[in-house]
């Protein structure tokens, strides 16, 4: 796909987006990526939360090095289309962590995009992405990995989960496995549900009300995804970010 252009959805990575909103955006937005370089052996965390009542889009390209480490960890709650590209290129040895979460009610579509590369040996990747919604809104993830024909002993995995708590919402997985190499380990899985009611009439029925006993099961959910995280004050923040958008939703 060319910048030149809007992308439609017949491009693959475009096909559950809020075309709308990606107009509003332009062009130009789809030009400004953000470039990190991790240099063989160093080690890079970033954690975010994006979303405002507005479109965005955050595009990044990582490049790591032999033996290098990269992590990302987001809450996604965005009021208006959001929308979060990471491509990864992983060299000998090295490791990309990516914990994501999106979450909101309205009409509003939350997505993550990625498509991880492993372009030498030994390299591992794993994603683990939760999705929470209500109203109409929708949780989108697109995830390709792609394993060139010498990155023998690739370990990738992803894994996608979506909670729906009203009929309305929707989630949508596309996992893309493009392998080369014939000694790897790629694994991936999606599933969607809704929240578990016995489970939620057991904690109301010691005495919990029906919103902390719903924050509850819903913090249990999410948080898989921001498990690999050792920092935990920034754990908490990414939960309580993602946890506020539940306060005032009527459900």
């Amino acid at each position: 796909m060319s910048t030149a252009t809007l992308p439609t959805r017949r491009d693959e990575a475009w096909r559950y987006a809020d075309m709308d909103a990606v107009a509003r955006l332009g062009v130009v937005a789809l030009d400004q990526w953000q470039t990190i370089n991790v240099a063989a052996g160093e080690s890079v965390t970033r954690c975010m939360i994006v979303g405002s009542d507005a479109p965005e889009l955050h595009r990044f390209r990582v490049s790591l090095g032999e033996g290098a480490k990269a992590a990302f960890f987001v809450t996604n709650r965005g009021g208006d289309y959001t929308r979060v590209d990471l491509e990864i290129r992983l060299a000998k040895g090295a490791h990309f962590e990516f914990g994501g979460v999106t979450i909101g009610g309205g009409s509003a579509t939350r997505e993550f995009v990625t498509q991880v590369i492993h372009a030498e040996p030994d390299a591992t990747s794993n994603q683990t992405v939760r999705a929470v919604h209500w109203g109409t809104g929708t949780g989108n993830f697109l995830g390709e990995i792609k394993v060139a024909r010498h990155a023998q002993k690739t370990d990738a995995a992803q894994d996608f989960k979506a909670l729906l708590l009203e009929a309305g919402a929707s989630a949508n997985a596309v996992p893309q496995l493009e392998i080369f190499a014939d000694d790897v380990k790629c694994a991936h899985g999606a599933t969607v549900g809704e929240l578990d009611e016995a489970a939620r009439f057991y904690m109301m029925a010691r005495g919990v009300d029906p919103a902390t006993a719903q924050r509850l099961l819903v913090q249990a959910f999410i948080g898989d995804a921001f498990v690999s995280l050792d920092d935990e004050a920034e754990r908490e923040t990414l939960l309580d970010a993602a946890l506020s958008a539940l306060e005032g939703a009527r459900l």
